[in-house]
């Protein structure tokens, strides 16, 4: 997470052997199929679900139209990534494990629950709901103050501004080895950095997912079984809102966690030692493509102005660089006041002027013109969004070359491949990495290219290759 936000397609990266704990729970193995795979791919897993043989990837390739082939490679890469197919000489099944399982949290277990009286069998996979009432009733609308209570006052922290609630020694911890703030000497105030800048920018649900996937790696430090933590996590997405889940059927890991969970809004605990747990709406649609208490880019506007409407801009910008912002939030003013050098204050208005030095400034932090441009389109006031170009132009040219004054050259994380044993087969893959779009750049002469994303293409190089090793065997008998 130092050199850039890691959300859910973080898990992408796991070793094969955490993927096969991790579909021993019916849960995980729903979560995984719901927030995880592409249309195609989810497609795909249900042909397979319940043929009891494996079918030939032919068959399946049959199924997809020849304009979606790009679709049909992202697909089959992704189950390959995910460990949920196994392939047999060109013939496909899903992994047992996997299968076993998400056959069972779709269609339910053998045993009934007595608590609930839920059929999702004896597994506890998907918690157990508490079956006497509470003391005192906590309701969706509590739970939602709550969530927003609490995460607001991570964000009210990395901007600097005051805030009633203080986020915990632990959520620090986690925003600074994050890289989402940083310190500069023993006792110093931690400050924003350019991946903080970048994570206020996203939704809600990203937000969230980013924390969560830092506690993940930070979880071995801390005592705790990685796996057992996912599994939480990916539990607390197939939970009901406003449900009470006991504490008792938890393992130690996950009653550790609770702790720290309620740090960030994600579920509530009256105490400690409570013997139920309440999901809020952060905790419920951690695998759901929806944005949680935020949605759009109004991760800081529409859910943090009191009586704002959702997706409801407030910033006009001149074509002389004056900016007026009609909110009272304080944190929406400390966001602008890292790119903008405000002047004067009003009860919902407050208005500066972009400058050089304001601009250098923010790029100092860390936040470079793109960020800081996106960020005015994405709050852009709506009498603006009436304009056929929504930002003065001559203003967004020139917060990119303020940028432009102290850096001469842009870098590109990605791969470099070379050493293609022809030209046939070089051109081959540089047009597959050009169809997938992951295409940085290509020298033929040299036989080398350089791609954002490898594992798509070592996946059909692999495949290719076995290919024509069957072929060398058919032609040699």
């Amino acid at each position: 997470m130092s050199g850039n936000i890691r959300g859910f397609g973080y898990l992408e990266s796991l070793p094969p052997v955490t993927f096969r704990r991790l579909y021993q729970q019916p849960a995980t193995a729903l979560a995984i199929f719901r927030r995880m795979l592409p249309n195609l791919a989810k497609t795909i897993v249900t042909t397979l679900l319940y043929n009891e043989t494996p079918v030939a990837l032919g068959d399946l390739e049959a199924l997809v139209r020849p304009e979606s082939y790009r679709l049909a490679c992202y697909a089959f890469s992704k189950l390959r990534r995910l460990h949920i197919i196994t392939e047999n000489n060109l013939d496909v099944s899903l992994d047992p494990v996997f299968k076993k399982n998400f056959r069972l949290a779709l269609t339910g277990g053998h045993v009934w629950l007595l608590s609930g009286g839920d059929n999702r069998g004896d597994h506890h996979s998907f918690g157990v709901p508490c079956n006497t009432e509470d003391k005192k009733k906590i309701t969706v609308q509590f739970l939602d103050d709550y969530a927003t209570r609490q995460f607001e006052a991570i964000l009210h922290y990395m901007v600097g501004t005051h805030n009633e609630v203080k986020p915990s020694k632990g959520v620090i911890t986690l925003l600074t080895k994050g890289g989402l703030m940083e310190r500069h000497g023993a006792g110093s105030v931690a400050t924003i950095t350019k991946n903080g800048f970048s994570f206020l920018l996203q939704d809600g649900n990203p937000q969230i997912w980013a924390l969560l996937i830092q506690y993940l790696e930070m979880s071995e430090e801390l005592g705790m079984e990685q796996t057992d933590v996912l599994h939480f996590l990916l539990m607390l997405g197939s939970l009901e809102l406003g449900q009470a889940y006991s504490v008792n059927t938890l393992t130690e890991t996950q009653k550790l966690m609770l702790a720290d969970l309620r740090d960030y809004g994600v579920v509530y605990q009256r105490k400690s030692s409570s013997d139920r747990f309440y999901p809020t709406r952060l905790a419920t649609t951690l695998t759901s493509e929806s944005g949680g208490l935020r949605s759009a880019s109004a991760s800081m506007s529409s859910a943090m102005v009191k009586d704002a409407e959702e997706g409801k801009g407030f910033i006009i910008l001149e074509t002389n660089y004056r900016v007026y912002a009609y909110t009272d939030s304080p944190l929406q003013i400390a966001v602008l006041n890292l790119f903008v050098k405000l002047s004067t204050r009003y009860p919902n208005l407050v208005s500066g002027r972009i400058s050089r030095r304001s601009i250098q400034e923010a790029i100092k932090m860390g936040i470079t013109a793109d960020q800081v441009i996106d960020y005015l389109s994405a709050h852009a006031h709506p009498q603006m969004r009436k304009s056929l170009v929504t930002l003065p132009p001559t203003v967004v040219d020139q917060i990119r070359l303020w940028q432009i004054e102290g850096e001469r050259m842009r870098t590109t994380t990605g791969f470099l491949f070379k050493d293609f044993h022809s030209t046939q087969e070089f051109e081959e893959v540089a047009k597959y990495a050009e169809e997938l779009g992951v295409l940085k750049w290509k020298k033929p002469a040299r036989r080398c290219m350089f791609v954002t994303r490898h594992e798509q293409i070592a996946d059909w190089l692999k495949r290719r290759a076995s290919a024509q090793q069957q072929q060398l065997k058919k032609a040699a008998a």
